[in-house]
């Protein structure tokens, strides 16, 4: 695997904070700034050539796309196109389908979403090996993108899309996540930012808590939660149906970029280093500290693996207004799964993970979720170019919760919190890396990886060496 599917999400999303926040620097480390100023100078400018310049309308009449064009003109309606996703949690569900609904206003096709909550990769895996898959499918594993396209299950948009508007929309670095041996097979659609923590604002201040800006400080403050009695620092669960363990190699990801840095975390997730090389062990170590010391987790590591990861926010800020945990490490999708009525920033509101290693600086990691396409016919090549259009973003970024890697969607649209916040934080970055799960071979970063972490968590990290052993022998050869 080549360095650049690491290297490119750096620039990739540091493109992001220039269609978040109004701001022409960047701190990574990639030599992104000059796109990222030249991205927040001609965002609005962008746009109006992929779609029409009324906000207040949808996507039509004389787009960037042939059957885009055509679906628009009527030329597939009454057509149905199958999609599958991982967004099957209500809120989530809702927000998708306003997309797709656009779309079929716009055109009169028909939009069959299935949402698979929990089990949608094998789902998708066991339909594609079963000659059955749906049209199109949304993933966030580049690995497994490049393993279907590999077994020569995906559609190569390169043959059919117009690349000059995707180049226009999408920095190279996000094109080069899309290919395989010179084709391009998906659309990015949403991006993440996981290294942030959650927090209950009022419960802090009536207990004279700080949040922590070092590792030091985070320790401590667990420690004086402890001590006052009042519950668990820490809200962990693991618990994904057939996807469960994948939050704990998020958390182990971030760690690794605090202790040993962006270098050695794309050595680790290119194997160029053995994925139980010393230094990621060490990150091990930190992780299970935060992990495994009495009294810190909710529910020790029994409720660790067992709490599906859209209860595990609860305890957090009860319907009662108690909080039994202090801290829940997500991504800002997570704000969905609050108790309902839950405020944002009033009631709960977010920190960045500190650093570790000072010289490490801050890192970031983050991630996205593309659409591939399984199935040639030409209402199905309208719905992916439509998926390209920033204007295929807009309804859930109207609903929140929403962070688009298109650089042509309009810096105005994004108007709610937190993406003012995280843009900030992207802007501050010293190392921006992609979710290392994500780029691994699907047989490591989506199975040993995510299994072998619910093993490390139910032996107290008392098997650190012989399960990180696990994962490196299932590394596939070649």
């Amino acid at each position: 695997m080549s360095k650049r599917w690491l290297i490119a999400m750096l620039a990739a999303f540091a493109l992001i904070v220039g269609a978040c926040a109004d701001t022409t620097e960047s701190t990574t480390t990639t030599g992104a700034a000059e796109d990222v100023a030249t991205t927040a100078a001609t965002a609005d400018e962008d746009v109006a050539t992929t779609v029409a310049a009324d906000e207040e309308e949808p996507a039509g009449g004389d787009t960037a796309y042939e059957h885009l064009n055509a679906a628009i003109g009527g030329e597939y309606a009454g057509a149905e196109v199958t999609v599958q996703t991982q967004w099957g949690l209500e809120s989530e569900k809702e927000k998708i389908d306003a997309v797709f609904a656009q779309f079929t206003d716009m055109t009169g096709i028909t939009v069959a979403h299935e949402a698979i909550t929990g089990d949608h990769e094998t789902v998708l895996t066991v339909r594609v090996d079963g000659g059955d898959p749906p049209d199109i499918a949304q993933l966030a594993q580049p690995g497994k993108m490049r393993q279907f396209a590999e077994e020569g299950q995906l559609v190569d948009l390169s043959q059919w899309i117009n690349m000059d508007q995707l180049a226009e929309d999408y920095i190279d670095s996000f094109l080069s996540l899309s290919e395989y041996e010179g084709g391009i097979y998906s659309v990015w659609f949403k991006g993440d930012l996981k290294s942030i923590v959650w927090y209950p604002v009022q419960a802090f201040a009536d207990n004279g808590y700080e949040v922590p800006t070092t590792y030091d400080e985070l320790i401590a403050l667990s420690d004086q939660i402890v001590a006052d009695g009042n519950g668990n620092p820490f809200c962990i669960g693991i618990e994904s149906g057939d996807a469960t363990g994948w939050p704990a190699t998020d958390w182990m990801e971030d760690i690794v970029l605090r202790t040993a840095g962006g270098d050695v975390y794309d050595q680790w997730v290119n194997h160029d280093i053995p994925f139980n090389d010393p230094q990621i062990l060490e990150a091990a170590g930190f992780m299970g500290e935060l992990f495994f010391t009495e009294d810190y987790a909710w529910g020790g590591s029994t409720g660790i693996n067992a709490t599906n990861i859209a209860d595990i926010p609860i305890p957090l800020l009860t319907a009662e207004g108690e909080t039994e945990c202090w801290m829940h490490k997500q991504a800002a999708w997570i704000r969905d799964f609050f108790t309902e009525g839950t405020e944002f920033p009033g009631d709960v509101d977010f920190f960045y993970f500190p650093p570790i290693k000072a010289e490490q600086g801050s890192p970031v990691l983050g991630a996205a979720d593309m659409f591939l396409m399984f199935d040639d016919r030409p209402e199905v090549r309208a719905i992916m170019e439509y998926l390209a259009t920033p204007e295929a973003a807009k309804p859930w970024i109207d609903a929140g919760g929403f962070m688009s890697p298109n650089r042509s969607v309009p810096l105005d649209w994004y108007t709610d919190y937190p993406n003012d916040q995280l843009a900030a934080m992207l802007s501050a970055a010293t190392t921006f890396r992609f979710d290392g799960s994500d780029a691994m071979p699907a047989e490591v970063g989506a199975g040993t990886f995510w299994s072998e972490m619910v093993n490390w968590v139910a032996a107290d990290g008392t098997n650190t060496e012989e399960i990180f052993q696990k994962i490196e022998d299932s590394w596939p050869a070649g």
